[in-house]
């Protein structure tokens, strides 16, 4: 069997699968196109917003906005600017977009750990059976002062239990929470299968990036088609993907 899963990359197209789905669209942060409406009603109802390409991968060109009293304050990797007004804020999104498609999202707080900020991916697989099963759940954690956790942006995996108690969760709320994820991840999985197959394409493996509120409340960041699994080998428990390779190889995907 060849692996076939087709890659969405269009975040735009996802988070609309999302919000057609009644539990799951519960976890969906506000999420608009890029245009100067939409970017002035984000700023009016938000203290942080995201501005992401819809079709970038690896946390790639992706801005944070912070509105403080004294303007609005962005950040792009590590470099920062501030500007007086939302038309000059604009002006220079514009001109980075390119001409290319984006999203402005609700900025989430991440929840912390030793300062710094970690969101947390799902990993959910279809078996040979036909059901779908969250596999693997496991923590990135991203650098001092970035915006963005993931592996190519210098973030680092760790073990979901282990990180959340380090976080200051407790065991029976660490355990809650991974059991809602799950259900989340799978009920993804299933749900972005009947979109899949209006593409005549097979879809076989997702990945959920959600973030922790300062309440425990999940909000997917964003799922990704065809995810990578490789990363999962610099944790050091190699349990997590030895068992998200042994559903792969059930549909031909060796790596």
């Amino acid at each position: 069997m060849t692996y076939e899963s087709r890659t969405i990359k269009s975040k735009w197209i996802k988070t609309k699968w999302l919000l057609q789905h009644r539990e799951l669209s519960k976890y969906v942060p506000h999420t608009m196109l890029f245009n100067k409406t939409n970017l002035d009603l984000m700023l009016s109802l938000y203290s942080s917003v995201y501005f992401k390409p819809t079709g970038g991968t690896g946390g790639s060109r992706i801005i944070r906005i912070d509105i403080k009293d004294n303007g609005y304050h962005i950040q792009y990797n590590l470099n920062k600017l501030k500007f007086s007004t939302p038309e000059l804020l604009f002006q220079h999104l514009f001109l980075f977009a390119n001409s290319q498609s984006y999203v402005l999202q609700k900025g989430i707080n991440l929840t912390t750990i030793n300062k710094n900020p970690f969101d947390i991916r799902i990993m959910v697989q279809k078996t040979n059976k036909g059901s779908w099963v969250s596999s693997a759940v496991s923590v990135k954690i991203g650098q001092h002062g970035k915006i963005v956790t993931n592996y190519h942006q210098g973030g680092t995996l760790a073990l979901f239990h282990e990180t959340m108690i380090r976080a200051g969760f407790d065991a029976i709320t660490t355990e809650r929470i991974n059991i809602q994820l799950n259900n989340i991840g799978v009920a993804t999985g299933e749900h972005f299968e009947k979109y899949y197959n209006d593409f005549k394409e097979l879809a076989l493996d997702v990945a959920l990036d959600v973030a922790l509120d300062a309440t425990g409340y999940p909000w997917i960041l964003e799922v990704n088609t065809r995810p990578q699994i490789a990363p999962l080998k610099t944790l050091k428990d190699q349990r997590l993907y030895a068992r998200v390779l042994s559903y792969a190889k059930q549909y031909g995907r060796t790596k």
